[in-house]
């Protein structure tokens, strides 16, 4: 039973979907994050949301945002030049207040750790072996809240795109379209890919909040699809009139960029996946859950679109 959550990270792209998910189901939610004026304009006309400003790495402020809730949802995405001296301290602060507040964590994860594509679909119980830096720290993050005898779920899920998401590939693309200004793609438009459409996720790490049973075991959540890049950019033409040509920023560009800029260089090492993709299987979660949320491409593509015209 769950009649109240905190979700840290709520003004994100996976951490909006998460609140108005749980709103819909009439579970009261503390909204986290750092800008009051962002939680104020997504969730000021939602009864079932109270707005908390705050900084994650104050103990104390986290821990009286999740004062008597019944889960936390960690949905802070942050960036990745601050990854290496910031990510396993804020990961410790979120358990030292789980522990303290005696609440479970629902952790928003991504595919990192499980390192390059094996050859096929990527399952939970395939060993993880991160290649990178970034999912090496995954790694150890999910090591840290494993070993802190808090329940707890880890889901993994490919690269966002939706409403309110601000470093997703599609949604890098969407921002240029939309303005209809000179737009480009990160990676090979050739390249089949999956992108989960954030509401979807959103549905799926709730469900699993809400079983029991789901505890103390990381959960893969696919995409409806893999898709390539092309087909993406045929879609948000079909939908938006843009004619543009839309370009390619491959990897050697952004090692360039990465000469002057950190956050670009943090960038590039990502850029694997652009090449061998991995993809999530989701036959663990249709097994024990049910169906995979799955918004075909174009609809989540239209209400994206009508996000940044709204």
């Amino acid at each position: 039973m769950m009649k109240r959550a905190l979700v840290i990270g709520a003004s994100g792209g996976m951490g909006y979907s998460i609140v108005k998910e749980l709103s819909s189901r009439g579970i009261e939610v503390i909204a986290f994050a750092r800008k009051l004026e962002k939680l104020d304009k997504m969730f000021h006309d939602d009864r079932n949301v109270i707005i908390h400003p705050g900084d994650v790495f104050d103990k104390k402020e986290l821990e009286a945002a999740a004062y008597n809730v019944d889960v936390i949802f960690h949905a802070i995405n942050l960036p990745y030049e601050e990854w290496a001296d910031k990510l396993l301290k804020l990961t410790e602060n979120v358990i030292t207040v789980a522990i303290i507040q005696k609440t479970k964590l629902a952790i928003v994860d991504n595919i990192y750790s499980y390192g390059r594509n094996p050859g096929y679909k990527v399952s939970e119980t395939i060993p993880k072996n991160p290649h990178t830096k970034k999912g090496k720290l995954r790694l150890e993050m999910g090591k840290l809240i494993n070993e802190s005898g808090v329940p707890n779920v880890i889901v993994h899920f490919p690269d966002f795109y939706g409403p309110y998401v601000e470093n997703g590939y599609i949604n890098y693309t969407l921002r240029k379209i939309v303005a209809n200004k000179k737009a480009s793609f990160v990676g090979d438009q050739f390249m089949n890919r999956e992108h989960i459409y954030t509401p979807d996720g959103a549905k799926a790490i709730v469900e699993l909040a809400l079983n029991d049973d789901a505890y103390g075991q990381s959960w893969n959540v696919p995409a409806v699809d893999v898709i390539k890049g092309e087909e993406i950019i045929q879609m948000v033409r079909s939908i938006t009139g843009y004619d543009k040509r839309v370009s390619t920023i491959t990897k050697n560009m952004i090692r360039s960029l990465g000469l002057f800029n950190k956050q670009m260089r943090e960038f590039a090492e990502m850029q694997y996946l652009n090449e061998d993709p991995v993809v999530l299987d989701g036959e663990k979660y249709e097994t024990f859950i049910g169906t995979v949320p799955k918004t075909p491409y174009i609809d989540g593509l239209k209400e994206t679109i009508a996000s940044y015209q709204r």
